[in-house]
């Protein structure tokens, strides 16, 4: 059954403009969530580390493997044909999804992490000399922080770092001061993943510019909660990856400004990024084919398409709207618990809860709420300078997606008192 034909959407009779969501039916379109973990109704709170896949993107994957099983580009027969049609309709997609202005300002790689690698050794690696500046946040994410250094190593260049107030949230003043003759290029989370803090992005990208420095955004966490328009904002480069946006592990997107991507070289020799090879030159392919290498995950790309449907087919205004209300549930259920101190409360928040215990490690946290059933993450959560910012070993992260309910969160809270129970 098709997902636009079984998807759970009326309309509303006190505003037709608006649609309900039939949540609980949406829920179902999610199979691994009816399953049970230690004999209880699992509630999947690791929404940040990765989605769980509708039924849609599943069957897509298998309808792919089954009926279209193809390489692309390269066959003139029709399975070929098929496969390319399809695989090229997720790059559409894509440019609808971001609203970029074309889609040969989208490239497939295997997730944001190798987009953010793209843009250090392409983009910023042959323009830096010793004395330039990377600048970035204190929030970021790993991925957002050691391609930058390795470039810089390689370079002679320096990371800037942008610091963060005890709410979570960009010191806009200080990074106002940090930008400079010497900044090269800006990259930022859009969302944080270990502290859910929204960034104000829109603004910090126009004071760049006005000193006529590039932006890149890691939009890891973004993508699938927030609606994302890459013209508006006027950023030159931004990730993320499919598997945080109910697609397929494996598959992410670099965008970027054609101009810049026209100006720079590949990131990765071989097949499908040529137009001719000769043992004398090789002349590279057009955009996007220039920076997409080797047979790609076609499948995973195939089966992002049909996620970026369901999100469509859901809508952002809804998405943003039912995720708040989790939010706002959990944070009030939890910060109602003595001795649990979330870390993280910036004023725009997205549905990302982290928090320590005064009695437990997270690592304790996350192995006794596994066995009531519950699934969260514990550790660094590849942020590890966020945790020496606010002088923290670890954190226990709830994060939801608008899937959960808030049966799920009250499931959460029993777990803790679990924990209580053994650790006070």
């Amino acid at each position: 059954m098709s997902l636009i034909s079984s998807f759970p959407i009326m309309s509303s009779s006190c505003n037709p403009a608006q649609n309900t969501i039939d949540w609980t039916a949406l829920r179902s379109d999610f199979p691994l969530l009816s399953q049970q973990a230690h004999n209880k109704q699992l509630a999947y709170l690791d929404n940040a580390a990765t989605t769980q896949k509708p039924n849609a993107v599943i069957e897509a994957i298998a309808h792919y493997y089954r009926v279209d099983n193809a390489n692309v580009h390269r066959g003139v027969y029709e399975l070929s044909e098929r496969a390319t049609q399809s695989y090229e309709a997720t790059r559409n997609k894509v440019q609808n999804f971001l609203n970029a202005w074309s889609r040969e300002e989208i490239i497939f790689v295997r997730g944001a992490t190798e987009a953010i690698n793209l843009v250090a050794q392409s983009y910023a690696r042959p323009a830096l000399k010793p004395g330039d500046e990377i600048l970035i946040s204190a929030m970021e994410h790993h991925s957002n922080i050691v391609p930058w250094q390795m470039v810089c190593k390689k370079t002679g260049a320096q990371l800037a770092i942008i610091p963060i107030n005890d709410s979570a949230e960009i010191m806009l003043e200080r990074y106002q001061q940090l930008l400079n003759e010497k900044t090269r290029l800006v990259a930022v989370t859009h969302v944080s993943n270990a502290l859910g803090s929204i960034n104000p992005v829109q603004q910090m990208i126009t004071m760049a510019h006005e000193k006529e420095i590039p932006v890149l955004l890691d939009g890891a966490q973004a993508a699938a909660h927030l609606s994302v328009d890459v013209q508006a904002l006027d950023c030159d480069f931004y990730t993320f990856s499919s598997h945080k946006a109910y697609g397929p592990t494996g598959v992410g997107v670099l965008y970027g400004k054609k101009r810049h991507l026209d100006a720079m070289e590949p990131y990765q020799g071989g097949g499908d990024m040529i137009s001719s090879v000769r043992f004398e030159h090789t002349e590279y392919n057009s955009l996007p084919y220039k920076f997409e290498a080797g047979t790609p995950n076609i499948a995973g790309v195939v089966g992002f398409g049909a996620a970026l449907d369901y999100l469509s087919a859901v809508g952002f205004d809804n998405i943003v709207q039912r995720e708040q209300q989790l939010l706002d549930y959990a944070t009030l259920k939890l910060q109602a618990i003595s001795g649990l101190h979330i870390i993280g409360r910036a004023k725009n928040k997205a549905s990302i809860i982290s928090f320590v215990l005064d009695c437990a490690h997270s690592h304790d946290i996350s192995t006794i709420l596994d066995h009531q059933g519950v699934a969260i993450r514990a550790g660094h959560h590849c942020a590890m300078p966020v945790m020496e910012r606010f002088n923290v070993p670890a954190t226990a992260r709830a994060s939801m997606a608008f899937y959960n309910n808030e049966a799920d969160i009250d499931q959460l809270v029993r777990g803790l008192a679990q924990v209580f129970k053994l650790f006070s």
